[in-house]
């Protein structure tokens, strides 16, 4: 599942009644952005009630779905979804099911209340769980041979778990980052940005690929002098300097805040940015190799091809028609 190759993933989603609509969307939304940026369907999915009938949301908006869960020996990831009142629908017979295909999957998920339907299937004895802060305590106390942790995803072996919504959304942002790369994985997050109510004096709140965290403010600071500066990179030393600090601390901050070394975020920033005006404009590769700061063509077209796992002019024919 997590294999960094280019081939489409289809991923079956059970998702119970009662459950949140915007679980779902935590799961769906970041996939069909993929798909959207690169222009083609790197991600499928199926959806899957209980029963065969439309899941009925707590906000009152049925999601519809392809049928019922009667799995055979289908190997494809199995997420399974579910927010409230998931103890009226672990029936045995979906217990049992769960069971058997289990044993044939890549992957299961339990995604927020889905932990609780895979921990009564005993899917995650001896493995490392997570499940929503509210219910944590709960459920360690319930499960004492699982071993929990106070993470917001924990993928261990053939099982992920997520804590609630947007833990889910940092989940799909990491299954992305590992298939294609960080350079997509931050441009689907950067879709999902929003602004903190007190801090929009100060700068946006940067969603990190594969964590939600707030960054520390010195890599905001940093991550904004990079987005200022896409056509004339700084050098790592001058960024430091810029924001008082030191390169090898730089480099600390941004390990710890969102995974990377600095000039991987740096280059992924530039990468992103050139591929928008590889598709949305006719400007030659030579000008955008310029416009977003490679010496020359050549190194931009290494680079990009190095990255998107394909050439910019198989980008512009295959998007611009």
């Amino acid at each position: 599942m997590f294999a960094p190759i280019p081939e489409t993933l289809d991923i079956d989603l059970l998702v119970l009644p009662d459950t949140n609509l915007i679980l779902v969307a935590s799961v769906i939304e970041p996939l069909r952005v993929v798909n959207r940026i690169v222009g083609r369907d790197l991600y499928r999915w199926r959806i899957f009630s209980p029963d065969g009938q439309a899941i009925e949301t707590k906000s009152r908006i049925p999601v519809p779905v392809d049928g019922a869960f009667r799995p055979e020996k289908e190997t494809a990831p199995l997420f399974v979804l579910s927010s409230h009142n998931w103890r009226r629908n672990a029936t045995p017979a979906l217990k049992m099911a769960l069971s058997k295909t289990a044993r044939h999957r890549s992957m299961v998920a339990g995604i927020e209340s889905g932990t609780w339907l895979l921990a009564e299937t005993s899917l995650l004895d001896s493995v490392r769980a997570t499940t929503h802060w509210e219910d944590f305590d709960d459920f360690a106390s319930a499960y004492p041979q699982i071993d929990m942790v106070r993470e917001r995803f924990v993928i261990d072996g053939k099982r992920i778990t997520t804590g609630g919504s947007l833990p889910t959304v940092d989940l799909m942002l990491e299954i992305v980052r590992r298939r294609q790369g960080y350079s997509l994985a931050l441009e689907v997050s950067r879709q999902f940005i929003y602004e903190q109510a007190d801090r929009r004096q100060e700068t946006s709140a940067m969603p990190s690929t594969g964590s939600m965290r707030v960054m520390d403010q010195r890599v905001a600071q940093a991550v904004k002098l990079m987005e200022e500066h896409i056509d004339e990179p700084l050098l790592l030393a001058r960024l430091a300097r810029r924001i008082g600090l030191s390169a090898r601390h730089l480099q600390a901050l941004f390990q710890e805040s969102i995974g990377v070394p600095p000039h991987v975020h740096y280059l992924a920033l530039r990468l992103n940015a050139a591929r928008r005006k590889v598709i949305e404009s006719r400007l030659p590769f030579a000008d955008i190799a310029l416009a977003t700061g490679f010496n020359s063509a050549s190194a931009f077209a290494r680079s990009y091809k190095a990255h998107f796992r394909e050439s910019a002019s198989e980008t512009r024919r295959r998007l611009q028609g």
